[in-house]
């Protein structure tokens, strides 16, 4: 089969509302508007560097859909698996902002979304199949029961034909029933993909290590080949076995001027390391690339604008 496509994702995209001002949400009168939505973000970013990306999911058929939709279209994505549904909603997140370098508070409108009603049925085996690799991340599990099964399923059909999978654990805990029930599905899905991405403080939590070797072992124990944990401003540690060789390291993190957003670090992360690994490069280039895209995301206040160009990521040495 002829693949159509180098990434698929599937996932919710919501419109995102971010402050103009610093302050309370309730109080701020101006947002500016931008999309969000973890998987999402990895698609624009791997879009920008010059990937074929593919994007599932369900919008509703009203102006913050139609918006979203045009806006993915614009960054060269393939939206042929969107489905835009008049009776369903889109999802709708405000964002504030701050000042001091610490997380702004989001307050998400997502329950009953378009997205949530998205099932195993959503999956376009021949679609999927496409593609060399398979981007999946905690945030589309936590959905809803019907999204649970849509990303066990999608990580079990693309396994099954020796695709490659990423896994970004991005936890959502109040989206799920209990801590329990979030550590059980997303360790699940964690073990079966390739290279597994959590953050020190997620992984603290989904394995009870407290060190980031700790939890590298976890994961590559029950069946992760790679394991490379965001350490923040520590950079990042990487552990497992790629192309044949047994691989383990650190690597420092980008120095920042001034953090104003930290949303979206993960993601930029993500795009960083699953790019290089796709073409070819080593794990500690892929890692040091995911800290430089990590650190370009917390400098601006949109969940994409740091996201570089191929061009920028050439001209960067990376």
């Amino acid at each position: 089969m002829n693949q159509a496509l180098d990434v698929a994702t599937f996932g919710e995209a919501m419109l995102l509302l971010v402050a103009q001002q610093p302050g309370p949400l309730e109080q701020v009168q101006t947002f500016s508007k931008r999309t969000a939505g973890a998987e999402t973000n990895v698609a624009i970013g791997l879009a920008r560097l010059g990937l074929r990306v593919g994007w599932a999911s369900r919008l509703g058929d009203d102006s913050m859909g139609r918006y979203l939709l045009s806006e993915m279209r614009r960054e060269g994505i393939d939206c042929s698996h969107v489905v835009c549904d008049p009776a369903q909603r889109t999802g709708l997140q405000f964002k504030g902002r701050v000042t001091d370098g610490s997380d702004p508070p989001v307050e998400s409108h997502r329950k009953g979304s378009a997205a949530s009603t998205m099932g195993v049925d959503d999956i376009d085996l021949r679609w999927l199949l496409s593609a060399r690799h398979l981007h999946a991340t905690g945030v589309f599990a936590a959905i809803s029961d019907s999204t649970l099964a849509a990303a066990c399923r999608q990580v079990e059909l693309m396994r099954q034909a020796g695709r490659t999978i990423s896994f970004d654990t991005n936890l959502r805990p109040g989206l799920w029933q209990s801590e329990e029930t979030m550590r059980h599905w997303v360790n699940h899905l964690a073990v079966q993909a390739d290279w597994v991405l959590p953050g020190i403080d997620e992984g603290k939590l989904l394995t009870g290590a407290t060190s980031p070797e700790g939890i590298a072992r976890f994961y590559l124990e029950r069946g992760a080949q790679l394991v490379i944990v965001k350490l923040g401003a520590d950079g990042a540690y990487f552990e497992g076995r790629h192309g044949g060789t047994d691989v383990r390291g650190t690597v420092p993190a980008f120095p920042v001027a001034q953090v104003v957003d930290t949303v979206g670090a993960g993601d930029g992360f993500a795009v960083g390391v699953v790019s290089a690994l796709l073409e070819g490069r080593s794990v500690e280039d892929a890692a040091r690339r995911g800290a430089w895209i990590g650190a370009r995301a917390v400098q601006v206040p949109g969940d994409t604008e740091g996201l570089p160009t191929r061009a920028e990521l050439d001209a960067a040495g990376l």
